[in-house]
């Protein structure tokens, strides 16, 4: 699986989609307003949604609609608090999914009972009334549309704030959860990873947020492990940093380089870098044709280096004074291999258009998931 965000619209559009190598395509995203209909996150939402759905159908994927993200939860509260509100938010999502001809919807609420993103409402009934919500929103789309919720990699939290021990009634609503394994340390002057496979090292400030620790943490709360998909990034961050190592500690592996400062596709310093724009900057150079293999470009100014607690790599430039902390096809595979293990449902991407040309970061996974 994997994301399409509306943003990308102009410069990737839905045609340059290979969709036999996905299953399920979310579209990011519509936002629950003050009324509780939904409106788009952009103004192209529509007509991307349109095109998105009649490309993927005409090559068998399915789509999913995803609403809400971290910018677009100000309103799920308020939309689930009463039966009167639950039941016309309810009703609102049904109306969008049969006008876009979709296969499910993703209930992204960032988050629950907390705060998120500055200026949401959040209210201690939050997952009590979610729960209501989701059976209300059950018995109104038809049986085959499939509904999922993004969720972190703890989880729900109760009316005091602590997480629940038991969720097996969502499990009983939710077709699966996508846990979101990424964005646990953004840019920093002392950089964490985004996305850790373990807290190998037992010193990480959030042992939880880790690919282990969340199938743990979701499992204990009797969710079934075959109702869990592990969200993996295309993106890392971009640090103003000296630091020689992550957060974790761990001792690194380092291999020496000697062109320019890195930014993200806003131009930044600082923020989300795709990975495929570490390929175009010329930082990351693929090792072969038949290889998900990459390697740092001895004459980039950066030094590849690998957090052996977390399992990720992330590159240092003492010139430039940057700290990348990202996710290759190695590192990916590696979480999508402890997912099959492990029997999760599968993995979903955050987002396509990250991907490279050759689609290296969908193949690892691919592959570790043993469908190629």
């Amino acid at each position: 699986m994997a994301y399409y965000p509306d943003w990308v619209g102009s410069t990737f559009p839905p045609t340059r989609i290979d969709f036999k190598r996905v299953d399920w395509i979310d579209f990011a995203f519509a936002v629950p307003t003050e009324d509780f209909s939904l409106t788009w996150d952009d103004p192209t939402g529509p007509t991307l949604l349109e095109d998105l759905v009649s490309s993927a159908h005409s090559m068998g994927a399915k789509v999913k609609l995803s609403i809400g993200g971290w910018t677009g939860s100000k309103h799920f509260s308020s939309a689930v608090a009463t039966p009167d509100s639950r039941v016309l938010f309810a009703q609102n999502i049904l109306a969008v999914y049969l006008q876009y001809s979709l296969d499910g919807i993703e209930i992204d609420w960032e988050y629950p009972g907390q705060a998120g993103s500055p200026g949401n409402k959040f209210h201690p009934d939050d997952t009590a009334n979610f729960l209501l919500f989701l059976n209300i929103l059950r018995t109104v789309l038809p049986p085959v549309a499939r509904i999922t919720a993004a969720v972190e990699p703890t989880p729900f939290v109760d009316a005091a704030g602590r997480p629940l021990t038991d969720v097996e009634e969502f499990s009983k609503v939710l077709d699966w959860v996508l846990i979101m394994n990424y964005d646990i340390w953004g840019s920093s002057s002392h950089p964490g990873p985004n996305a850790p496979l373990y807290d190998a090292c037992e010193n990480s400030t959030q042992p939880d947020a880790s690919a282990a620790g969340a199938y743990d943490a979701w499992t204990k709360a009797n969710f079934p492990t075959s109702k869990l998909v592990l969200g993996l990034p295309s993106y890392g961050y971009i640090s103003s940093s000296t630091e020689a190592r992550l957060r974790t500690r761990s001792k690194t592996k380092a291999k020496k380089t000697k062109s320019g400062k890195i930014v993200g596709d806003d131009g930044d310093s600082e923020g989300q870098v795709q990975f495929n724009e570490l390929v175009q900057q010329g930082v990351l150079l693929r090792s072969g044709n038949d290889s998900f293999h990459y390697e740092v470009n001895a004459e980039s100014g950066f030094e590849g280096l690998w957090d052996g607690c977390s399992e990720t790599p992330y590159l240092r430039s003492s010139i430039f004074n940057q700290v990348i902390t990202y996710d290759n096809p190695t590192s990916l595979a590696m979480k999508a291999a402890f997912a099959k293990k492990v029997g999760m449902l599968g993995i979903n991407l955050f987002d396509i258009h990250g991907d490279t040309d050759r689609w290296d970061l969908l193949d690892s996974i691919r592959y570790a998931l043993e469908l190629l």
